[in-house]
């Protein structure tokens, strides 16, 4: 009987994901993971991820069980995010104070990218948002701080 080898740790916390439910359930993980911040970058509050109880409910109990918690949004297309009413929006309107969105300026606005970064060591990280394919990568600093760099100075030119 062939034994089954075990991947090393870094490559367990290393995944592939597709699929909406894969990549709700990853950005769940990632919001319960999270200590004291959590950095999106959306096309649009991607209602089929972001509108769902499961992340309403991990992120909530994030903002409001973490006494440092931060959350900042940011939206590539806010044109498409305008058209309708998201509960992450009137969540954030009640918690102001923990969570904040900002629009991306246009001449930022990556291709097609989205991410969501929670402290500075765990990602999931989509190329092209609309393929419904990711990456994520947990406990790997080295690979957080890459897409939160990014991510910071687009939060501060936006």
């Amino acid at each position: 009987m062939a034994q089954i080898k075990e991947l090393p740790k870094q490559q367990q916390a290393r995944r592939l994901v597709a699929g909406t439910v894969e990549l709700r359930g990853a950005i769940v993980d990632l919001v319960s993971h999270a200590e004291r911040t959590l950095s999106l970058l959306t096309p649009d509050l991607e209602p089929e991820i972001y509108e769902h109880d499961d992340f309403l409910v991990a992120l909530k109990r994030f903002v409001l069980g973490k006494s440092f918690a931060r959350v900042r949004v940011l939206i590539s297309e806010p044109e498409r995010a305008i058209k309708t009413s998201n509960q992450l929006v009137h969540m954030g309107q009640r918690l102001s104070s923990h969570i904040e969105f900002r629009n991306l300026a246009s001449d930022l606005r990556p291709e097609r990218q989205a991410f969501c970064i929670a402290d500075s060591d765990s990602v999931l990280y989509r190329a092209d948002y609309s393929t419904g394919e990711g990456m994520v990568a947990m406990q790997s600093p080295e690979i957080a701080r890459l897409y939160l760099n990014e991510f910071d100075e687009n939060w501060q030119a936006s």
